[in-house]
């Protein structure tokens, strides 16, 4: 990235590349950027949610205008194919150019809201730049709960007017967002012992693309969770399958890539077992033929730590071995019930998941999703996590109601938790009005007016700050919360073109 213009935007952007910063994590990088700020007299603020707040005053006779403030986010998700060796808490982020655009290859690449946080920076240090004061909003843990946003204070903030420059495709401003809530769900499951004459195998879905769980919902690309209850309830129907464990997804805010179940099996129908894992594959590769062809299941050997004393084998259950626990004792080789294993199945296999409205205001526009994005089962502890989003915080409430009843009728606990405020669009906003002469003057057209299916930060600072007037606009990205993200590198040049104009233009308009 050494190469790229403009290289102020770029040299930021590699330093967050080099500093981890998952959700959580974002401690080093704001010390980082707070040893940066000093070296030039910039102010900076630490608030009790950990947000770092940057200040500097208008340049010579703009110091009494009304504040902007440049918004966006520390951290990322943390995302790497299967495979891949990669510490998201110690290990540099290894970003390429490929052909006009800047990609991890087998992780995220943060540029969701890295890009935001280095145009905003380089703002700070930009020499020649006539602007109104400045406030730089760098916000933690966005992605996992918006703690930052959620957690700032009433009147910390000075600045009248917010540009938010986490959105991801350019040449459009948006003016709302969707609101968001999580349900959680959880099970304890009765367990028993393997039937004699079984074997372990690993079910394993994997080779979805994945996505952003709002930006990407109404692409249709698989779910590896639904996925793998589908292959798993069918399954039950062509053999005595026993269920021991299951995981699936990393976040609730990214579509499950990959997903695997641990069951034990009959040996006599391991060999037509997998002969109808040949057969479904190729019916979900005819499914999902213009959007995952790459999808894969496999029926492999589970190697656990399974009926032989405590060695890996994927030796035959429930014959008289049993399950080393590393300290001399054993436990025996245990499944879930198969009431248990059904019950669970035929609930994620049916709840609601992908899009549930499409807008009516903005056409083409996801109103109101739910991502199924995280499974776990372990020793007959069940988990899962949705993310439930809509343009209109009452739809959401209500697909979060529907959800926890589907889990109630399946006779698991569920619960809504961290619930955020979508944000309403201002179509009279002053300062839309002057980025789209802004926009215009630059680029010769108007930009496009739209909101986006994703939790902005905007709803939250409107709550704790309801004298903002705010925009939000970015440079295209692909892939958010997916390996393989990447960033065009000419909208990225044309966000700071812009960005720079903005500023100009506020601070001559007196």
């Amino acid at each position: 990235m050494n190469n790229l213009q403009p290289s102020t935007v770029w040299a930021h952007f590699a330093t967050l590349c080099a500093t981890p910063r998952p959700s959580l994590h974002e401690a080093a990088l704001r010390e980082h950027l707070i040893e940066w700020a000093n070296a030039r007299g910039i102010v900076t603020v630490v608030d009790a949610a950990g947000n770092l707040i940057l200040k500097k005053p208008g340049t010579p006779g703009c110091e009494a205008l009304p504040g902007v403030i440049l918004q966006g986010h520390l951290d990322m998700v943390c995302q790497a194919n299967a495979g891949t060796q990669h510490d998201f808490e110690r290990d540099a982020i290894k970003a390429v150019v490929r052909e006009g655009w800047v990609v991890a290859e087998d992780t995220t690449l943060g540029a969701d809201n890295g890009i935001g946080v280095a145009l905003s920076l380089a703002a700070l240090e930009e020499r020649g730049l006539v602007h109104p004061p400045l406030e730089v909003l760098l916000t933690v843990n966005e992605e996992s709960g918006m703690d930052g946003a959620r957690g700032l204070a009433p009147g910390t903030l000075q600045g009248r007017m917010l540009i938010n420059l986490d959105t991801e495709e350019w040449g459009h401003f948006y003016l709302g967002c969707a609101g968001g809530v999580d349900v959680e769900v959880r099970h304890e499951c009765e367990q028993e012992q393997v039937p004699q004459g079984y074997v372990m195998r690993r079910l394993e879905v994997s080779g979805l693309r994945g996505g952003h769980s709002g930006i990407d919902i109404h692409l249709g690309r698989g779910n590896a969770i639904q996925l793998l209850a589908e292959a798993l309830r069918e399954l039950c129907a062509r053999t005595d399958l026993r269920l021991i464990g299951m995981q699936g997804g990393t976040a609730r805010n990214a579509i499950p890539r990959e997903a695997v179940a641990v069951c034990a099996l009959p040996a006599a129908d391991v060999a037509r077992v997998e002969k109808w894992a040949e057969q479904k594959l190729g019916e979900w590769r005819d499914r999902f033929a213009k959007v995952d062809v790459s999808v894969r299941l496999a029926v492999q050997q589970a190697l656990l730590p399974s009926c032989r004393g405590g060695e890996r084998s994927e030796g035959a259950c429930g014959m008289g071995g049993e399950e080393g626990d590393g300290t001399g004792a054993s436990t025996p080789c245990t499944v879930i019930s198969t009431a248990q294993r059904d019950r669970l199945l035929g609930f994620l296999d049916s709840a609601p998941n992908g899009v549930a409205r499409i807008s009516d205001a903005f056409p083409g526009v996801t109103d109101t999703s739910s991502n199924l994005g995280v499974l776990a089962l372990e020793q007959g502890a069940f988990r899962a996590t949705f993310k439930v989003r809509s343009l209109r915080d009452g739809r959401a409430d209500g697909l979060a109601d529907e959800l926890a009843a589907h889990a109630a009728a399946h006779g698991l606990q569920a619960w809504k938790d961290g619930a955020y405020p979508g944000w309403t669009p201002n179509p009279s906003s002053h300062l839309l009005a002057l980025c789209q002469r802004a926009y215009t003057a630059q680029f010769g057209q108007p930009a496009s007016l739209n909101v986006i299916h994703a939790g902005l930060e905007c709803g939250l600072l409107a709550a704790s700050h309801p004298h903002l007037d705010m925009i939000s606009f970015g440079p295209d990205i692909r892939g958010a919360h997916a390996p393989g993200e990447r960033v065009e590198i000419e909208s990225v040049a044309r966000c700071w073109q812009l960005l720079r104009a903005i500023l100009q233009a506020l601070a001559s308009n007196r």
